[in-house]
């Protein structure tokens, strides 16, 4: 196949290359924030995409990032390929942070102890939901009963608080980077069709 990899990675390599890219979070940040000035479309369109990328990285649907973006940047009238690329600003070096600000705000306001949400650790909590939705997989198929004790657990204590409280932090950093991107994008397509027209100019032949 013409796009194959010459050199298969293992699995080992593939899931070390995601949460540290051959190159480094620097020059996949560049290559997106390259790819996102280059959109042909008004910055205010772009802006709007990335706004939409942004803050699905807040909502803890895991999975469907890429499909929550598009659908937000539909309704928002923005660029739906750069609220794909926006949503990159979630990767494993900010979904640590992402989730405990989601989960302090969401513990705060549903009344809630602020150290509720992580009580036992969230990965524990992922592991056991986990457990649990395979199990009752399994029970479809043989006379074993569904448990839903850890899955209840989890949407109680980590899946709803961080709804909820991504959305306020979702808000304000999607805005900052909304505000932020218009200026950055307009100036690069300013320079660029002047750059062209200068290139069109030295091209078209001398006139009289």
């Amino acid at each position: 196949m013409v796009f194959k990899r010459r050199d298969r990675r293992s699995i080992s390599q593939a899931a070390i290359n995601f949460v540290y890219p051959r190159g480094g979070w620097t020059r996949a940040f560049r290559y997106v924030q390259h790819r996102l000035r280059r959109l042909p479309d008004t910055p205010e369109k772009i802006a709007r995409g990335i706004w939409a990328g942004v803050f699905t990285t807040f909502t803890p649907f895991y999975g469907l990032h890429f499909i929550i973006a598009g659908l937000i940047a539909v309704v928002m009238r923005g660029n739906i390929l750069a609220a794909l690329l926006a949503t990159f600003f979630g990767n494993p070096l900010t979904y640590v942070p992402i989730a405990v600000v989601a989960l302090q705000t969401g513990s705060w306001l549903l009344g809630a102890r602020p150290d509720a949400a992580t009580t036992g650790g969230i990965g524990t909590k992922f592991t056991q939901a986990f457990g649990d939705l395979w199990h009752n997989f399994k029970a479809v198929f043989t006379p074993e009963e569904a448990h839903w004790t850890f899955l209840i657990q989890f949407y109680d204590e980590v899946f709803f608080p961080y709804m909820v409280g991504g959305i306020i932090p979702g808000i304000v950093a999607a805005t900052i980077a909304y505000l932020a991107s218009v200026p950055v994008i307009r100036a690069y397509q300013n320079r660029r069709r002047k750059a062209l027209r200068k290139k069109l100019s030295k091209l078209s032949p001398p006139t009289g």
